[in-house]
């Protein structure tokens, strides 16, 4: 069996697919153009959130390519039901970075309420702003968290544990077993929650599910959290309500276009930001990698 590896995995993985005999091609920074003129070669590809395997990739593989391994939850950069519909087994790693991202939405949550990177900004200039930073318990809050899946569902249990109230919406969930969640509509959350959290993939159904007039059904004293996809929030309309006050700050580890080309969110005093760090921590890298090993033995 031979496997291209577009994206990189830990070390360990690496090692550990050599070690079930597979032929193993790394090439990390491959673009599409690229990838499209040897995918044919290929029994399988493992990627993760950079590369995007569309129809014309599918069908660039002619019939070789067996199976792709998303190294990750989501499959939203896949067309998955086109790539089945050709024979290609479609996998993915769906528990194996649940917690790490689950962390850092609330990591983010806990920015935000205070004031932390605004704090750290002021002292790096020389500053004491003990006064100026008053926040928030997390504790205090009402925390909305859209999408119910196994991060949304992680990240209720963490923020629980500070004690926040927590509520729900997930069009496919009517009910989530041993959290204490109420489910809600979509309007009632937006004008609820103290902080909403967002824990969905990018698809039709939810590009710029986070629009203007969304945005204006929070409350002003409200933050917004994105560790999931971009394309989920309108960053134009998200601009516009950070500047003018409309919620009091938001946090995103997810961008529409990654890297960001459009800046001037960066330039707002109360948006904070990481560059996709969701499953970026070790404990997070090593699951993902053991369980992509896994997936490849038991295609073997």
């Amino acid at each position: 069996m031979k496997v291209l590896i577009c994206d990189a995995i830990s070390k360990d993985a690496v090692l550990g697919l050599k070690g079930l005999g597979v032929e193993v091609v790394e090439n990390t920074s491959i673009e599409k153009e690229e990838l499209a003129g040897i995918i044919a070669d290929y029994d399988g590809v493992i990627i993760r959130s950079r590369t995007k395997i569309r129809k014309d990739l599918i069908d660039a593989a002619a019939g070789k390519l067996s199976f792709i391994v998303r190294a990750g939850v989501g499959l939203d950069n896949i067309d998955a039901e086109y790539a089945r519909e050709k024979g290609i087994e479609v996998l993915n790693t769906p528990e194996a970075s649940t917690n790490g991202v689950a962390e850092l939405a609330v990591a983010h949550m806990l920015a935000l309420l205070r004031h932390i990177p605004q704090a750290t900004a002021s002292m790096k200039n020389g500053n004491w702003p003990k006064k100026e930073f008053k926040g928030n318990e997390l504790g205090s809050c009402t925390v909305g968290i859209v999408g119910l899946g196994r991060i949304g569902r992680r990240t209720a249990e963490l923020v629980q544990g500070f004690g926040s109230r927590v509520i729900g919406y997930d069009p496919y969930v009517k009910e989530v077993q041993g959290i204490n969640i109420k489910m809600v509509e979509t309007e009632e959350l937006l004008s609820s929650s103290d902080i909403v959290s967002l824990h969905l993939p990018h698809t039709d159904e939810t590009h710029y599910l986070i629009d203007e007039e969304a945005l204006g059904k929070m409350k002003e004293s409200a933050y917004l959290v994105n560790c999931a996809r971009g394309g989920v929030i309108d960053e134009d309309a998200l601009y516009n309500a950070l500047k003018n006050g409309s919620i009091r700050g938001a946090a995103l580890d997810v961008f529409e276009v990654e890297p960001p080309t459009d800046l001037k969110l960066m330039k707002l005093d109360n948006f904070i930001c990481t560059p996709h760090l969701g499953a970026q921590a070790v404990e997070s890298t090593s699951r993902v990698g053991e369980e992509v090993v896994k997936k490849v033995a038991a295609k073997l």
